[in-house]
């Protein structure tokens, strides 16, 4: 699955899912020094990579996050987002780690051996864990922990709140190996992208039943099994610290601490200059990325990202239930125009993405965005006739009803406010009726975009190394009145039946091929339209190593710290 950004926002691990933001803030200032250069290409990744040896031993790093999560269970509906899964990987089993290239290896501190054991009759994946790794109330890590998650994510009761049930629900059953550390799981269906399973893992006994799933997680963290534990969420100060946790088995981490400080996107550049933060994320927002290469000690860091920016149409809210609606303000919106004023100032290139499924930079990538890849108001107008939405002086009507539309975005959001107006005079042109609804930012998506209380949102969704599993939640048809991530509630049956298929597709090549026809599908359904690949911008302390624009590959938590200074004699 993947995780949104609100307004600049994103996908989950998989492709993570929790919604992120578009956008950012203003600035001002000449540019000066930069070091990444300012070229058009983009590296794989960008984190001053050094050996552990290079780094000193101690210290606090201090990262930005742009909401006060209070859901701490990561497959719970309320809480994946990008925020939650960086957090997480500090304190939490991820049981693979992906490179700069998207090439997912074991991580050792968790699994001994994770492999395919069989294929027919069905697909067999055994896992053999660590023997030392432990949750910090000193339960070994075993069988009964998957057990638990399977049966909370695989979408048999609707009890269980959860983002998404792709590739739980194609398991037949989870048992124990040759002992409580061994884990055989045998898929009824096979499943290619089984690597994004199980990660996060979390505890049998704190998510076992609806209760514990809702609720135990809530407004804290109570058990954990990473380089870090928990220290302290206070609310009123709006931060949450986590400090080196002793008894770790693994490599020990570098830094003491890290401090998570909720702020605004608008106000993090100020806070980065002004010393309270050590980096954070500029997403596409131009002035905080000139204001930030003013700053005296800091460095930008700059690499082609995993996601993408888009926007999303609610194809449930009576103007756009109509597919040839939406596919007419689809066409009326100059997504190019868009682009270059998103990407203005970033020095990078402006290039529309025109597939769902891969980002221009992964192997896979298609064009098929087909006659909705240009602009056409002409086109837009004629569609919109023939749909019974006829002008009315300087909008449209359809039996007496205004066509007005509204977008929706997160308050912070400069890029996406900027972007909502842009629209606005673009639909203009051919009738529509745009509103901007600015939101904050912590509601967006539990209050907007899951409830339906919107026409067209922009966020990004977030990706990594499994891109064609997390097509399912997002792009397959709404179950009831669970929308899981599909906030557009737009699909249909042949669409999810070739989801599947790609998802089951044990061949990488033909798999890809798959998701690339579903990709045509959905640009024909017209659930949403993709903008461009995002670039991920760090400004960041030049002292920080292991740490920056991290690409597709996945932080090294215990690598990441300050760059041990040389000896004097």
């Amino acid at each position: 699955m993947r995780d949104a950004v609100p307004g600049d926002g994103g996908r989950r691990p998989r492709r993570v899912l929790a919604i992120l933001m578009t956008a950012l803030v203003s600035g001002c200032g000449p540019a000066t020094q930069v070091e990444s250069t300012a070229t058009p290409e983009l590296a794989a990744y960008d984190v001053a990579p050094v050996p552990r040896d290079h780094v000193r031993d101690g210290g606090t790093l201090r990262l930005a996050t742009t909401e006060f999560r209070t859901q701490w269970n990561y497959w719970h509906l309320g809480g994946a987002d990008l925020d939650t899964a960086r957090i997480l990987g500090a304190m939490m089993p991820w049981l693979f780690r992906g490179d700069q290239n998207g090439r997912v290896t074991n991580d050792p501190a968790y699994l001994v051996r994770a492999e395919v054991t069989r294929t027919r009759p069905k697909q067999v994946i055994t896992y053999e864990l660590n023997p030392r790794a432990r949750w910090s109330d000193g339960t070994p890590l075993g069988y009964r922990d998957f057990q638990a998650l399977w049966r909370a994510c695989r979408g048999h009761d609707p009890a269980y709140q959860i983002t998404a049930s792709t590739g739980y629900e194609r398991i037949e059953s989870v048992r124990r190996g040759t002992n409580d550390r061994a884990v055989v799981i045998t898929f009824a269906r096979p499943f290619g992208e089984w690597r994004s399973l199980f990660s996060p893992l979390y505890p049998a006994k704190a998510i076992g039943g609806p209760a514990a799933w809702d609720r135990a997680w809530q407004g804290r963290i109570p058990v954990t099994a990473g380089p870090f534990r928990l220290e302290r969420i206070d609310r009123t100060a709006g931060t949450l610290s986590i400090v080196r946790d002793p008894r770790w088995w693994g490599a020990r981490a570098r830094l003491d601490r890290v401090i998570f400080r909720y702020l605004a996107r608008d106000a993090m550049p100020g806070a980065f200059a002004s010393g309270e933060i050590d980096t954070f994320d500029a997403g596409s927002d131009a002035a905080a990325y000139r204001r930030a290469r003013q700053v005296p000690g800091a460095v930008v860091r700059r690499a082609a990202g995993p996601d993408f920016s888009q926007l999303t149409f609610n194809g449930a809210a009576p103007a756009l239930a109509d597919v040839n609606v939406r596919r007419a303000v689809a066409m009326a919106i100059d997504r190019r125009a868009l682009a270059r004023s998103s990407l203005a100032g970033l020095d990078v290139p402006v290039r529309l993405l025109n597939d769902h499924a891969f980002v221009n930079t992964q192997q896979g990538h298609v064009d098929d965005a087909g006659e909705l890849d240009a602009y056409h108001p002409d086109r837009a107008a004629r569609l919109l006739d023939r749909a019974g939405w006829r002008p009315a002086g300087r909008s449209r009507r359809k039996d007496g009803t205004p066509l007005t539309l509204r977008y929706v975005y997160p308050l912070s959001a400069a890029a996406s406010r900027r972007n909502g107006e842009l629209i606005q005079i673009m639909l203009g042109r051919v009738g529509v009726r745009l509103e901007l609804r600015p939101v904050p930012d912590s509601d967006f998506f539990d209050r907007y975009l899951i409830p339906g209380a919107y026409d067209i949102a922009p966020f990004s969704w977030i990706g990594g190394p499994f891109p064609i599993s997390g097509m399912r939640s997002i792009y397959g048809r709404p179950r009831g009145t669970d929308p899981q991530q599909n906030v557009a509630r737009v699909g249909s049956a042949r669409l999810d039946a070739l989801l599947d298929r790609a998802t089951g597709e044990l061949n990488t090549a033909r798999a890809r091929q798959y998701a690339n026809e579903a990709d045509r599908m959905i640009w024909a359904e017209v659930h949403s339209v993709t903008l461009f690949q995002r670039p991920q911008i760090v400004p960041a302390r030049r002292n920080l190593v292991n740490w920056g624009a991290f690409g597709l590959s996945t932080p090294v938590w215990t690598d990441v710290g300050f760059r041990r200074l040389p000896e004097t004699r």
